[in-house]
């Protein structure tokens, strides 16, 4: 295995970031699948993704724009198959909770005849500092739709941590991981654990979906971000995910990290900046 890559299909996201850093911390090859990469990968263009599968190991997949949206199934499946077919069974799949399209993807993968791992994640704890929430926090107000919804937010350390062990351990094959964090917030709770971690004046300002949705439509943004924000803070956000899951404890044996440490943690390293005086 260790003379094969490990492919990562989004290598320079959230997760797959991490995941390539704490496989090349143990000495395992890693390949990057991007459209920067060489060899270029881009789910838009199939014939770019032989290339990036030739002679890998294993494959950690994440979809962009995002499973959410139409079409991601047929990607998914046709990937997967194609990855069969060059002779990679491994394939680990990053999905979302509560999202029938996404679902889609999960039973393409499966479909596919791939020996498969499925990690269905719960909102990110670093959508607040590596997203298009931190501008929101830089700025003192975060300003969305959701009202008393509490969401067990996921620490982006933690999903890396299942996918390293799905990607190079037994015992991972043919399970579904519904990662969340221990607890659930409200946005409003998350917010002011930011504000107390960062010493910052941030605050939560709720409104009603049809102002959030102008508000997106008056801020330029492509039409998929558009989509999938409207999707996701109309529809999805509405109490489905609220519920803890065990997958971290499950995958890993140990417990996944709070929203309260991740929060401390990216105060210290600066990501919110100074506090406000």
């Amino acid at each position: 295995m260790k003379n094969k890559p490990i492919l990562i299909i989004g290598g320079t996201g959230k997760t797959g970031r991490r995941v390539a850093e704490r496989l090349t911390a143990r000495g395992l090859p890693v390949r990057i699948g991007s459209r920067s990469s060489d060899p270029s990968f881009d789910w838009g263009n199939p014939s770019t993704w032989a290339a990036s599968l030739q002679g890998a190991e294993s494959v950690y997949i994440t979809y962009y724009p995002d499973l959410a949206l139409p079409g991601a199934a047929a990607s998914i499946g046709a990937f997967a198959e194609q990855a069969v077919k060059q002779g990679i069974k491994r394939l680990v799949l990053l999905s979302g909770r509560g999202e029938e399209e996404a679902q889609l993807s999960e039973k393409a993968l499966r479909d596919s005849g791939a020996d498969w791992t499925i990690l269905r994640a719960s909102w990110f704890c670093q959508n607040f500092s590596e997203s298009f929430l931190l501008d929101s926090v830089l700025s003192g107000s975060i300003i969305l739709p959701a009202a008393d919804v509490a969401e067990p937010f996921i620490d982006a350390d933690d999903i890396a941590d299942v996918a390293v062990a799905a990607l190079t351990e037994d015992g991972h094959i043919g399970k579904l991981y519904e990662l969340t964090g221990p607890r659930a917030l409200t946005f409003k709770e998350a917010t002011e654990e930011i504000a107390k971690a960062s010493g910052r004046d941030v605050r939560y300002v709720q409104v009603t979906s049809e102002q959030f949705i102008s508000a997106l439509a008056q801020q330029d943004m492509p039409d998929y971000v558009l989509t999938l924000l409207t999707e996701l803070f109309t529809k999805v956000l509405d109490g489905r995910n609220s519920h803890l899951t065990d997958g971290v404890q499950l995958a890993l044996n140990r417990e996944p990290r709070d929203f309260a440490d991740y929060a401390r943690d990216t105060a210290a390293a600066g990501i919110w900046g100074v506090p406000n005086v």
